[in-house]
């Protein structure tokens, strides 16, 4: 995994640096229009509570970010850009390591800023880290009971639309290896696309011809003689989708027999109760959606004090 610094844009040159462990992100200008819609969303016409109270950038105010569950925390520099883009001379200091355990009534934050952009991004901000952390923390759990293997956990696009590049930031920090990005990013020929192409051969013929060169190939597989076909036509990537564990080690070592070059990914209903036998077969890759899908967000809250 890339080790990158990562910073958040503030005045203050004092300011932590946050170093993450995670894949490439773009650069703000991408993640701003992400972070405005959001604030957009939330705000409307505006914070009908907070601004018959406080006049804008009149009031300063300090709030600490308190987890009320153990777990990863992940998110934490999206949410400071949260705060410094409704008011840039916010200050966001952690106090916990974006990545790093915590444990229930820890503080991980500290911000000290305008009162009113503090209690406008108050929802935007912690929602977003809340969800980033559950993600990473299951994750890390998937990621601890294969440590000793040589498979690695990856994710997949089962993402919420508008979450992806993010939730895979989570995932990453969890200790998992991010799988395409989106559908430009690699070919992967499912059985709908082998239906649709009258077989695997025919599928994997037509689409070399047409793709640029420096992308993989990526065959999904139910059974031994689709896998069989993949290597015959030598696909990158083999997945061995939904196998019982019999069948999946008969298409491992048939596979390192015949082309040691090729890639193998299983996939299909992994959970914690059996990704180590997954493993166990001698894999590659572990390909699951839970520490997105299943998830629960770890809960903190915001006190102005």
């Amino acid at each position: 995994m890339r080790v990158l610094s990562y910073s958040v844009p503030e005045s203050d040159e004092e300011s932590k640096k946050v170093v993450i462990n995670a894949s490439i992100l773009p650069p703000w200008i991408v993640l701003d229009s992400l972070l405005h819609s959001w604030l957009l969303e939330d705000i409307g016409r505006g914070d009908r509570t907070t601004n018959s109270l406080i006049a804008p950038d009149t009031t300063s105010g300090t709030a600490k970010w308190i987890a009320k569950a153990p777990g990863i925390v992940a998110g934490l520099p999206f949410a400071a850009r949260v705060f410094q883009l409704l008011n840039e001379k916010v200050q966001f200091t952690l106090t916990s390591d974006e990545g790093a355990f915590c444990e229930s009534g820890q503080v991980v934050a500290e911000i000290h800023g305008s009162l009113d952009a503090l209690l406008m991004g108050e929802r935007v901000a912690l929602n977003l880290v809340m969800g980033l952390s559950g993600i990473a923390t299951l994750t890390s759990i998937y990621v601890e009971r294969i440590a000793d293997l040589p498979a690695r956990l990856v994710d997949t696009r089962k993402t919420t639309p508008g979450l992806r590049l993010l939730q895979k930031y989570a995932t990453a920090l969890g200790g998992a290896v991010n799988h395409r990005m989106g559908l430009d990013d690699a070919v992967m020929i499912k059985d709908n696309h082998i239906t649709a192409a009258g077989g695997i051969d025919a599928a994997i013929m037509q689409i070399r011809s047409q793709i640029p060169y420096p992308l993989t190939i990526e065959v999904e597989t139910e059974n031994i003689e689709q896998v069989k076909q993949a290597l015959e036509h030598q696909a990158d990537i083999i997945m061995l989708d939904n196998m019982p564990l019999d069948i999946m080690c008969q298409a491992v070592q048939l596979i390192r027999q015949q082309d040691r070059r090729v890639k193998i990914e299983a996939s299909g209903n992994v959970t914690l109760e059996t990704i180590r036998a997954v493993a166990e077969t001698g894999v590659d890759y572990i390909s699951t959606s839970a520490p997105i899908t299943q998830s629960k967000w770890l809960d903190l809250s915001m006190k102005i004090i």
